[in-house]
């Protein structure tokens, strides 16, 4: 079976991390001109790209597909087309698992892309993750195009800021500094919108075309969605996945839309890591007690030693609430929950935290700090006899 070339934009989108987040920067840019054939929400296996294949049409000027490239699912995938242009986001721990439980052998299937891309295609990678280099960028015929923020590349972001709504940083592109806006926080996201800056210029869009396409992207639902709650409060659904790399993305992105808040973090499992699964909840424990966090909470069972490590490294142990039950969790959460607060809530999909992200938002419309929610017995006796006497 000989896949399908098409004449059009065919843009591949794969990582560990930040597939969905670009694939929709991209999208939001093309379509400003063109109508713009693009995966729905995450359905990034092959089956679903064979059903994307099926659906194209004459009309359709560009697409944009996001693939998820493991075990033998890249040369699924590419039995039925064969991008010009593709983007590997980042090399990391998500599905560990599922790919072969090493760096080496995730980039290995992350490389796949590489192999099938057109000859004279274009492919975009991250200069600022070290374990990019891994890729096996040998194999490509065509041409490479790097993004970053730390490192040098053909698209830098600089002078990066956090404000009330999102990022705004500049990118030199044909000699001048261009100012641009994403609609959502985390240095993380900047370097998902430069992949997006990077093929839009390459593609000839103006940077105004690139400007407003991304200051009107549609992100991703439970995706660092951050929610104002009453009380000066606010919630970061952050429910769709979890990994690592994603859940220190997300404590950053938490310490600054949250300063000056009590920040708590609400962590599930994280799943699909294979024999690597101990190490990592590990990691995200120390990372926890050198961050700045005043309560963590961790659901499941996985999640534990996220709360075992951070009290072994510092973390006040009165501050820490285990839990494998989610009643129980969200009873504890009732008792400490308080105005002025930023909760971070996150997990592997499977963990459905966005149950407890939901209560969370749901409880803070009853929360009241108000003398009426708090009074005493007593008070609330001396209250019903006044209103007795008013009566008589």
């Amino acid at each position: 079976m000989k896949p399908l070339i098409p004449k059009i934009p065919t843009i591949a989108v794969t990582g560990s991390a930040g597939k969905s987040t670009t694939t929709a920067f991209i999208y939001s840019i093309l379509k400003m001109r063109w109508n713009v054939l693009k995966t729905k929400r995450n359905q990034n296996l092959p089956q679903h790209t064979k059903r994307m294949v099926n659906s194209i049409k004459p009309s359709h000027q560009a697409i944009v597909l996001e693939m998820g490239l493991g075990r033998d699912a890249g040369k699924n995938h590419f039995m039925h087309i064969q991008p010009n242009i593709g983007a590997i986001t980042n090399i990391g721990s998500a599905h560990f698992g599922k790919l072969g439980n090493s760096i080496e052998s995730t980039a290995r299937k992350k490389s796949v892309l590489i192999r099938h891309l057109h000859p004279k295609g274009k492919l975009v990678i991250n200069k600022d993750d070290k374990n990019s280099k891994l890729l096996h960028t040998e194999k490509l015929k065509g041409k490479l195009i790097t993004v970053g923020i730390k490192n040098k590349a053909n698209y830098q972001a600089e002078n990066v800021k956090y404000t009330g709504e999102g990022m705004t940083f500049q990118v030199k592109i044909k000699n001048n500094l261009e100012t641009f806006f994403i609609p959502t926080f985390g240095h993380h996201n900047v370097l998902n919108a430069l992949f997006a800056i990077a093929i839009a210029d390459n593609l000839h869009f103006s940077v105004n075309e690139i400007r407003e396409g991304l200051k009107k992207c549609n992100m991703p639902s439970r995706r660092l969605n951050v929610i104002n709650l009453r009380h000066q409060s606010l919630l970061i659904d952050d429910t769709f996945n979890a990994n690592p790399q994603s859940v220190k993305s997300a404590v950053e992105v938490l310490k600054n839309v949250g300063k000056n808040k009590k920040k708590v973090v609400v962590l599930g499992s994280m799943l699909e890591l294979g024999s690597y699964s101990p190490i990592a909840h590990e990691q995200i424990g120390e990372y926890l007690a050198d961050n700045q966090i005043d309560m963590i909470y961790t659901y499941g069972h996985k999640a534990k030693t996220i709360a075992e490590t951070a009290r072994k490294n510092g973390f006040p142990q009165e501050k820490i609430f285990p839990f494998t039950n989610r009643t129980a969790l969200h009873k504890k959460l009732k008792q400490h929950f308080s105005s002025n607060s930023a909760f971070l809530v996150k997990g592997s999909h499977r963990m459905s935290m966005k149950e407890t992200s939901e209560f969370i938002a749901h409880y803070s419309t009853k929360f009241s700090n108000n003398s009426n929610r708090h009074s005493t017995p007593s008070k609330k006796r001396k209250r019903a006899k006044k209103k007795k006497a008013s009566k008589k």
